[in-house]
């Protein structure tokens, strides 16, 4: 197939993890190889700032700073959570296409790349159809992104291993902290971490147990799972009467029998129409203080724990810049409508690889934690998970220091001249 000719524009979207910029990163460096790319673009804040022609010149960008972005947290581009809903909102969301494909026309966008996680899916997929239909031709490729790990068909997601790897080691230190103030009276600590419908995240903090039962997390509460009150108070009671304190680690969607989230705050919805969810941690420790009365206190690691850098994965990085490079790759040579995977070839040791899969595959579809991986009590998972996740936290990123804390990089961001009339 002939080669291409035209300019590249990459997004990001949806919640930021501490490498989602190392993926644009490995878009970037392998797009400076060659020579069809002419113009090399970043798109500001996804399809909402591209919608404005918000677009930034990234051959303007320091070498240095882009190499940066691979140790740098969050979304180096900005991010966004618009949707382009044809389900409930056709007239608007056929209207914000057609503005796409003006951009996309005006600025000869011929490689389109959009690192997120489902959502972004749904959308990069949309695209490389509208691309079709219209006959502009385009390549499309999805790079995956997700602390959630809840897309299908990829093995993990990049984003993954580096927030298990910060819950862990905070899983940890928290432990010993409360185990050491435990009295006669007992303490619980309730630990929330993020993951809506998915227990990926929560199930990480199991490496912390390193393999020895008394060692925390005690109980691990998983939004697949419903909470038996009953069950969860009668193992808090035990735990502590047997080493004084116990260590719960909550997902933030943890469901109640009758399926409803206990954290939810349904007065207020976020951009896609979720209750917003404001504290399972809080709630278990109403349950906990209100049934056994015991002193309990919580922790909730909110942005925290997908935006320390500073404890990334190698693991996790490294993956995450080769699956940049791999859909710049697949573009070139003729590929479109695909999201990068990773394949994992063995566990021990570890092996991995990068594959292709068609976004029509990934799109609007969640990964669950399966049923096997999860302990018979429903409080726990068990070995399958532990060899799964182990090899995803190995290693640690090098981050550069300046004055004792982390040096982070911010891209000057060159903003490129507007061709078309205001976007309203």
């Amino acid at each position: 197939m002939a080669q291409l000719e035209g300019n590249l524009l990459v997004g990001q979207s949806g919640g930021p993890t501490s490498v989602i910029s190392a993926s644009v990163a490995g878009v970037m460096q392998e797009a400076f190889k060659h020579a069809c790319i002419k113009e090399i673009y970043g798109g500001m804040n996804g399809i909402y700032g591209m919608l404005r022609e918000d677009i930034i010149d990234i051959r303007k960008e320091k070498p240095e700073d882009i190499e940066g972005l691979k140790t740098t947290p969050a979304a180096a581009l900005g991010t966004c959570r618009y949707k382009l809903d044809f389900k409930k909102k056709a007239e608007k969301a056929a209207k914000d296409m057609d503005r796409l494909f003006e951009v996309f026309k005006a600025h000869n966008i011929r490689y389109f790349f959009y690192a997120g996680g489902n959502d972004s899916q749904d959308t990069s997929h949309k695209i490389h159809l509208e691309a079709v239909k219209r006959g502009w031709e385009m390549r499309v490729i999805g790079v995956p992104k997700t602390i959630d790990n809840d897309l299908p068909h990829t093995d993990h997601c990049p984003g993954y291993g580096s927030v298990i790897k910060y819950i862990s080691a905070t899983t940890m230190e928290v432990g010993f902290d409360v185990g050491s103030m435990a009295t006669d009276d007992g303490s619980c600590c309730i630990i929330e971490v993020m993951g809506r419908a998915a227990g990926w995240i929560s199930a990480g903090a199991v490496l912390a147990k390193r393999g020895q039962e008394d060692n925390p997390p005690h109980i691990i509460l998983l939004p697949e799972i419903a909470l038996d009150e009953e069950k969860f108070l009668a193992k808090v009671k035990s735990v502590v009467e047997k080493l004084r304190y116990c260590i719960v680690i909550v997902g933030e969607g943890l469901k109640n029998k009758d399926g409803e989230e206990i954290g939810a705050d349904k007065s207020r919805l976020d951009a896609f129409g979720h209750a917003v969810l404001a504290g399972s941690a809080d709630k278990l420790k109403e349950i906990v203080e209100g049934k056994l009365n015991l002193k309990t206190r919580t922790v909730k690691l909110g942005y925290a724990q997908r935006a320390a850098a500073h404890f990334a994965s190698l693991t996790d990085a490294e993956e995450a810049v080769a699956c940049g490079n791999a859909a710049t790759r697949a573009a070139v040579e003729g590929k479109s409508g695909l999201m990068v995977k990773i394949v994992r070839e063995s566990t021990s040791p570890y092996k991995w690889t990068t594959g292709l899969q068609p976004l029509e595959d990934i799109a609007n579809v969640e990964h669950f934690l399966p049923s096997d991986w999860i302990s018979e009590c429903g409080m726990m998972v068990n070995q399958k998970f532990v060899d799964y996740a182990a090899p995803l936290i190995v290693g640690e990123t090098t981050v550069p220091m300046e004055g004792g804390l982390p040096k982070y990089v911010v891209l000057a961001k060159h903003r490129v001249a507007k061709k078309l009339a205001e976007w309203k």
